[in-house]
Formats: C-alpha cells, structure tokens, sequence
C-alpha cells in the first residue's frame, strides 16, 4: 500500500470510528482555550479539567487574571505539574492579552507564539479549535503514530506536521488531528501496542514482524 493509499485508509477509517470530535479540554472562549492548552502540556486532559473549574473560578478572562497573583494561580494548577513556570505564563500572557490586544486573544500564529508559554503547538490547537482556522497540531500520539503508519519520517514534530499536511487535504485538518489523538488514546498506545497490534498497525501492515523504534 503506497503512502497516499495509507493516509486515505486512516483518515476513511477514523471518520468511521469518530464522526464526532469533542475537544477534549474544558473550555468556554478562546482565552480559556489558551489556559487550558498551556496546562495540558506534559499534563492529561483530564487532570487538566479537574484544575480549571477553580482557576476560572477565580478568573476566567484576561483583565481578572492578570491581577491574580502568580502565587494564587500556581497553588491552583500545581496537579498539572509545571506550576511555576506555567503559572508566570498564564500571568503574563494575561497582562499582554490586556495591554497589547485589548484583552481578546489574537487570531495571528504569530501574535500567539509571542504569548509567554504558548509555542507552535499550543498555537495551532487555539488557532484550530477557537477559530477554525486551518492547523494541524502535533502532539505525542499524533507524533508516535504518523511514525508506525509510516506518514512520516519522524525525524521532528516539525517535519511530522509538513508531512502530514501535505497528505492530507486542508479541510480535514482541524478535525483529523483529534481524530488521531483518540486512536492514539484507545487503541495505538504507546504501552499497548509497538506497531503490530493494534486495527490500523495490523491492517497496514500485516507483514511487520518487529516492533517500530519511534523517534522523539
């Protein structure tokens, strides 16, 4: 099965097995989008959900937060791990969401990745679920299984993220990279399955013998 068959075949089949694709991160705006995307990283989802209610208790919008100490927000979020690098980040993204951009949150990659904590990644997951704008965010599971279905070198997230955009069309972006994020939770673990057991692995496949080495 050539490359392109491949890709056609995975996204086929997770529509299939995903018509719908709740973002799995609590939220009600885009600034609460942001918050919750910075706090997810090396964190779960569900950790994550479980810290928010508080924090937006509290403040749930940029002019608010921005006047919580970075002591009180960090006692919050410290489950999430990270807490005192991501509690400076969400005040100070907060202070420069109030002072530069009239306190909404800008639908501009660039005017994002700018935003303390907030990288590439984090950037297209609020640029593709908070406005729609085309993007297809790389996570862990995304990375780990575009590299078993052989999408991708997997030399970097960069590359994996070109790679992938270019097999796919642009308008299944948004929702596909949720898609893979759900397979990659369900079934194609990093624990649970090594590129020969899980339906897509076995199915596209059925002559690996080995288990694929993945690259960070």
């Amino acid at each position: 099965m050539l490359k392109v068959e491949r890709a056609k075949w995975v996204m086929d089949r997770l529509e299939a097995l995903y018509p719908e694709t709740p973002i799995p991160l609590d939220h009600k705006d885009p600034f609460t989008l942001l918050v919750a995307v910075l706090l997810s990283a090396q964190c779960t989802d569900a950790r994550v959900n479980t810290v928010t209610p508080a924090l937006f208790e509290l403040a749930d919008n940029p002019a608010d937060m921005a006047q919580i100490s970075v002591e009180s927000i960090q006692s919050i979020i410290r489950p999430c791990g990270l807490s005192p690098r991501k509690s400076k980040a969400i005040a100070g993204l907060s202070r420069i969401l109030v002072e530069k951009h009239r306190g909404q949150v800008p639908q501009d990659f660039a005017a994002l990745e700018a935003l303390p904590g907030v990288g590439h990644k984090t950037a297209s997951v609020v640029m593709a679920q908070a406005f729609g704008v085309p993007a297809f965010p790389v996570d862990t599971h995304i990375h780990r299984l575009a590299q078993r279905w052989k999408l991708t070198d997997g030399k970097n997230v960069e590359k994996t993220e070109a790679d992938l955009k270019k097999l796919f069309p642009i308008g299944r972006w948004n929702k596909l990279h949720l898609q893979i994020i759900f397979y990659g939770r369900d079934a194609c673990t990093a624990r649970g399955c090594d590129g020969t057991v899980c339906e897509f692995c076995a199915t596209l496949f059925p002559r690996r013998k080995s288990a694929v080495v993945i690259k960070k």
